[in-house]
């Protein structure tokens, strides 16, 4: 395709000389200068704005600092009634709880250990995994292989710790 150009006639205007180009050149750029400044300062207090606007307000501030302060009175009474209370632990009472606590968590283990060794002893000839025992005894291809296993555990009446969401605590 054609295209055309028009520009104003230049002999209308007078003649400028290189001095007067170059002062005009210089003015363009100190003011293309000017404009960048000012566009990064018009940046920077952008998002000091946005910063004070997502920030709580002097109102919101004082609203939360007595909520955090009532709390605190709220506990710190607590506190003093707990230790005024004359009903605090023994260490002879804390002993003996922590006692019957690991002599539980020695029990706990001990059963399951027990429990894991029936069930292998009743599986020590089986060529394939208990997975796959539980699996086959139940049912074949009618649920998944997890949902099996439950399924006969339920059935059989075992609930395992990861049943219930529990794990045996260190000793």
């Amino acid at each position: 395709g054609k295209q055309k150009i028009y520009f104003a006639d230049q002999d209308q205007f007078p003649a400028v000389s290189e001095v007067e180009l170059k002062s005009l050149d210089s003015e363009i750029s100190e003011v293309s200068k000017k404009v960048e400044t000012a566009q990064q300062n018009s940046r920077q207090m952008e998002t000091e704005l946005k910063e004070l606007n997502s920030s709580m307000t002097t109102q919101e501030l004082t609203a939360d600092i007595k909520a955090l302060n009532k709390e605190c009175v709220v506990y710190q009474e607590r506190l003093r009634k707990i230790q005024s209370s004359s009903s605090l632990v023994t260490p002879e009472e804390k002993e003996k709880v922590f006692g019957e606590r690991k002599q539980y968590v020695k029990e706990w283990r001990k059963r399951k250990r027990l429990a894991t060794d029936l069930i292998d002893a009743i599986l020590e000839g089986y060529p394939k995994s208990k997975k796959q025992f539980f699996v086959s005894v139940k049912i074949r291809g009618r649920f998944h292989c997890e949902e099996a296993v439950k399924m006969l555990w339920e059935e059989v009446g075992i609930e395992t710790d990861e049943d219930s969401k529990v794990t045996v605590p260190d000793a």
